[in-house]
């Protein structure tokens, strides 16, 4: 298989976060110039997750049945036509705007369910001792797409007017399908013969009665819900402990750079050291070792106090110790994540018979997206009760998890094993 592949699935999945990113910076501007209420911008983006939890499962079934480049390419289009939508609402007014707006967004996150074929089509191409490597990918897309995604709406929007970021994400789209129809190849095998197609909730109980791999989707579904309460109310906790100054904007910065940070470290954690970690440790073991350290770094950040917004002179002086405390316990959590989702894919698909990989791994990417939409809420309401209280129920989530992973998958080591070897032997 030629390396170009790789490199178009990897691109597939960081442009997806690059379009779920590329709308952030543009959520005060909806609220001013659409008259946008609060409810209104909650919907917009949670549409775009809403729509992944319901087609992760069927684009991963229909990639078992037709391969897994004609879902990719068609997706991938319907993607760039939903960002020229999405910046030719940005042009119109009141909720004519607001309504084409919603709808291209919802577009964009059936088509950003392809995820799920891209985990399918490195499963296809890769031995299974090395997959939970590939998968770091993947999750290095994830990350580098999230972090790029409201940078490039920033400055798109800046330069271009409000409809650029719409524009900009159709282009980028656009060059990925048509690198994708010159030098994607179909990795499905041709003697493949997928099952019959189950109905929606037949598909779960299907997957999720499976033991080891049931247990897998569990543990994704809530390692992913901790993650997002901690990005729903990172901004607004730490600009209560530090006294930012967030409304007027002066030190919006500080907060876009600990995300940047976080997802630099989770980018590097998944491209690089994964693979020799699962070949030293086995997925279950750091899957384990992962949730808890998602959990002890969790625990201990509302708690952190100090004053004035972040810069690297501060660093270097005493009132700069509780920003180096946090910075500790974020990278600490980035790590954490970033050491999840590698192998728990990986041994999701090493588990799965190849028949069945987009079925599977769509009901994982489908409860992720579920998390996505239930972890802010939760969030968002115990943060208004007391804003530690986010913090501390997830870290308990994570460590509980955690104890259950040690439980469930620790005993399927060895047919994991059995599993790569057969495969191999093959």
């Amino acid at each position: 298989m030629r390396k170009p592949s790789l490199l178009v699935i990897f691109l597939t999945v960081f442009i997806d976060l690059v379009g779920f990113g590329i709308v952030l910076p543009l959520l005060p501007i909806y609220s001013d110039t659409f008259g946008a209420s609060g409810l209104m911008v909650g919907v917009i983006m949670a549409s775009f997750s809403a729509m992944q939890f319901l087609f992760a499962p069927i684009w991963g079934r229909l990639s078992d049945r037709i391969g897994r480049r004609p879902v990719l390419l068609v997706s991938t289009a319907g993607a760039a036509v939903s960002y020229l939508v999405f910046g030719y609402g940005s042009t119109l007014a009141g909720s004519t705007a607001l309504a084409v707006l919603l709808v291209s967004r919802m577009v964009a996150g059936i088509c950003g369910a392809n995820i799920t074929v891209a985990q399918a089509y490195i499963a296809d191409i890769t031995p299974p001792e090395h997959r939970s490597k590939r998968m770091g990918l993947i999750g290095m897309a994830f990350g580098l797409g999230f972090i790029f995604g409201p940078i490039i709406g920033g400055l798109a929007a800046k330069h271009l007017g409000i409809s650029g970021p719409g524009y900009v994400a159709a282009s980028l789209c656009a060059a990925n399908f048509l690198l994708a129809f010159a030098r994607l190849p179909e990795s499905r095998k041709p003697d493949s013969s997928p099952v019959s197609p189950r109905p929606r909730f037949a598909q779960w109980a299907h997957v999720l009665q499976q033991p080891t791999v049931g247990s897998l989707v569990v543990i994704f579904f809530l390692a992913t819900f901790c993650f997002t309460c901690f990005e729903t109310t990172l901004g607004l906790m730490v600009g209560a402990n530090f006294g930012l100054d967030l409304k007027s904007g002066k030190d919006a910065g500080t907060v876009t750079a600990l995300f940047a940070f976080c997802g630099i470290v989770g980018a590097f954690v998944q491209g690089g050291p994964v693979g020799k970690l699962v070949k030293k440790m086995g997925e279950p073991k750091l899957i384990v070792i992962s949730l808890i350290f998602v959990g002890l770094s969790l625990a201990p950040i509302p708690f952190i106090k100090g004053s004035g917004g972040l810069s690297w002179g501060v660093l270097v002086k005493p009132e700069g110790l509780p920003w180096l405390g946090l910075l500790a316990s974020l990278a600490l959590l980035a790590i954490g994540s970033g050491l999840t989702r590698p192998p728990l894919f990986g041994m999701l698909s090493i588990l799965t018979p190849e028949h069945e990989q987009g079925a599977t791994l769509g009901v994982a990417q489908s409860a992720g997206s579920l998390a996505r939409i239930l972890g802010p809420i939760f969030a968002g309401g115990l943060f208004h009760l007391h804003p530690t209280w986010p913090y501390v129920a997830c870290a308990v989530i994570a460590l509980v998890t955690g104890i259950i992973a040690a439980k469930k998958l620790m005993k399927s080591a060895p047919a994991l094993e059995a599993a790569k070897a057969r495969h191999a032997t093959a």
